[in-house]
């Protein structure tokens, strides 16, 4: 986890034609893919740059990231807040607290981003307000508690998005092929195909973003 869903020709075009990385996202790339484990969690220069292109037209005054990993998406989504905005994101792992917060401070977003050790679902309902913009990207078999925990938090015009909801490609295996995570991913999926509060679209970037909308309150 995360394969390329399509060709490696197709996905470096991709990038050729983005806007490239700043200097502190590709210094974050670099050094996650060399000293942290699993760096392919890294939401890397394509779905980061989509990931801030979406903040940049929500214009968000609060978001909500859970799943912080090493910071790269949280700096890419805090690049739309609105002027006074506030990220805030939530880690299991305090032993990347440290470099999240150095490369916070070298986008000169330490102001911005509020970061929270410990587990999401503790730590969700003792946060207060609510959220414009809020990024599922943790851990697969809770996708379906995050978003219950968040759905009444987000006002309707807000936005929720989620990672991974491709799960490699498992998702359309029959149910016997499928990992434990892989039918998480799909039982998540299919709530949210039936939750009538939200209009969403499944885009197979990287290894899939759910986009969701939400439209009314029940």
């Amino acid at each position: 986890m995360t394969q390329l869903l399509i060709s490696k020709a197709l996905d470096q075009y991709s990038e050729q034609f983005t806007t490239p990385e700043t200097e502190v996202l590709a210094s974050l790339n670099r050094e996650t893919n060399m000293k942290i484990p699993m760096p392919v969690m890294l939401s890397g220069h394509l779905q980061g740059s989509l990931l801030a292109m979406l903040s940049h037209m929500i214009k968000p005054k609060n978001i909500l990231e859970i799943g912080t990993y090493t910071g790269y998406s949280a700096i890419c989504l805090a690049q739309g807040l609105e002027e006074g905005g506030r990220l805030q994101t939530i880690d299991i792992n305090e032993e990347l607290e440290d470099i999240c917060f150095s490369y916070f401070c070298k986008a000169g977003l330490q102001d911005k981003i509020a970061q929270h050790i410990g587990n999401a679902s503790e730590i969700i309902p003792r946060l207060a307000g609510s959220f414009d913009l809020v990024f599922i990207d943790a851990d697969k078999q809770n996708y379906h508690l995050y978003y219950d925990l968040v759905i009444d938090r987000v006002p309707i015009g807000g936005y929720i998005l989620a990672d991974n909801v491709l799960y490699d490609g498992e998702v359309v295996l029959p149910v016997g092929e499928q990992s434990k995570n892989a039918r998480a991913i799909h039982a998540f999926n299919e709530k949210v195909r039936q939750d009538k509060r939200v209009e969403h679209v499944l885009l197979p970037v990287r290894d899939g973003i759910m986009i969701m909308r939400k439209i009314a309150a029940n």
